[in-house]
């Protein structure tokens, strides 16, 4: 056997623990951000927090923005993978206030979206530029596509442009939102029902 033969499968090997090791970071790190949200912002401080070096977090994630998108991402494919479709006859609106029940018990990670989708504004945050820019295109496109559905039904109205409709409700409920975090008496539900009702028209009073 070769020495390139041999180096191989120990490069693969080491290459499959820094995936296993880098994936334990990300699960503690999601339990942490859960609990308590983005109090503490350095990396150092999260390290700490995690129970793992300063240079172990740099090495997998590279920087704290990186970190977070990388956190929220893996927290919402979790969450996606543990739910089921919603039916088709279910409007933005209120796939928007179910998503909104379920995160009222992990303010945490709800804190965490918010100052992605904040730093993302600012110049010279790639990551959470471009992780928030895509998750907002593929969610208008998701509520574009189920708007025009619910219209053929006849139960959403017409007369309405499926990609205005798709962007008033994700601006209406992550605006709610934030207005949940400083004020929880806000009632972020409630008021994605109203808009629900509001956009199907005649047919919301049925």
């Amino acid at each position: 056997m070769t020495d390139a033969a041999a180096d191989e499968p120990r490069a693969r090997g080491r290459y499959a623990k820094g995936i296993a090791r880098r994936q334990e970071i990300l699960d503690k790190a999601i339990e942490v951000f859960a609990e308590r949200g983005s109090k503490k912002t350095s990396l150092r401080a999260i390290a700490q927090e995690v129970g793992v070096t300063h240079a172990a977090l740099t090495h997998y994630f590279g920087s704290l923005e990186e970190l977070l998108v990388a956190v929220y991402r893996e927290s919402e494919r979790r969450s996606d993978s543990d739910k089921p479709d919603p039916p088709a006859g279910v409007s933005p609106a209120m796939m928007m206030r179910i998503s909104a029940e379920e995160n009222r018990s992990i303010p945490g990670l709800v804190q965490l979206y918010s100052i992605l989708v904040a730093t993302a504004l600012e110049e010279d945050h790639p990551a959470a530029h471009e992780f928030a820019t895509q998750r907002f295109e593929r969610l208008r496109q998701d509520m574009a596509d189920r708007v025009r559905d619910l219209q053929k039904s006849g139960d959403l109205r017409s007369d309405l442009d499926p990609g205005l409709v798709s962007a008033l409700v994700i601006a209406a409920s992550d605006g709610l939102q934030t207005q949940w975090l400083l004020d929880p008496s806000v009632d972020h539900e409630a008021a994605l029902e109203m808009l629900d009702r509001l956009l199907a028209g005649d047919r919301g009073s049925r």
